[in-house]
């Protein structure tokens, strides 16, 4: 099944591997085969990487883009969600949801739930709560 991607003037995304840039005008890109894409908004960038849950994400994306080097990649992931889990142990249902995404084969969803794992670390880092303990009334009330 083909998927059409719409990308609006000077938009870059992640196609296989290769950094893609549209040029001045609204472009359509039809992908035929299934190749790993990650548009502008999804991609973050080693020198943004600033905080813990960041460089899972990094990781993550490097998992999802560089096959070549998954083992290494796998390797630095466990390190940082054991780090992250022993520093932060309400992240632990969310790390097991993305672990298991990344186990099977999912990078692409794992992703998705990285990116609210970085919410709630930038909850927990502003207010000292997660988002999810904000909402149920959890521990620390």
């Amino acid at each position: 099944m083909s998927l059409k991607i719409s990308l609006k003037p000077r938009e870059r995304l992640i196609l296989g591997g290769a950094i893609v840039q549209n040029s001045g005008r609204r472009c359509d890109l039809i992908v035929e085969n299934n190749v790993p894409i990650l548009r502008e908004k999804d991609i973050l960038r080693e020198q943004d990487a600033d905080t813990p849950c960041k460089h899972i994400y990094l990781t993550i994306q490097l998992m999802y883009v560089d096959g070549k080097n998954l083992a290494e990649h796998r390797a630095k992931y466990w390190d940082l969600v054991r780090d992250v889990v022993s520093a932060e142990p309400s992240a632990h249902d969310m790390i097991d949801q993305i672990s298991e995404n990344i186990l099977q084969g999912r990078c692409y969803q794992a992703l998705k739930l990285t990116q609210k794992l970085i919410v709630d670390e930038q909850n927990v880092t502003r207010n000292g709560r997660s988002s999810r303990e904000n909402v149920s009334g959890g521990a620390g009330k």
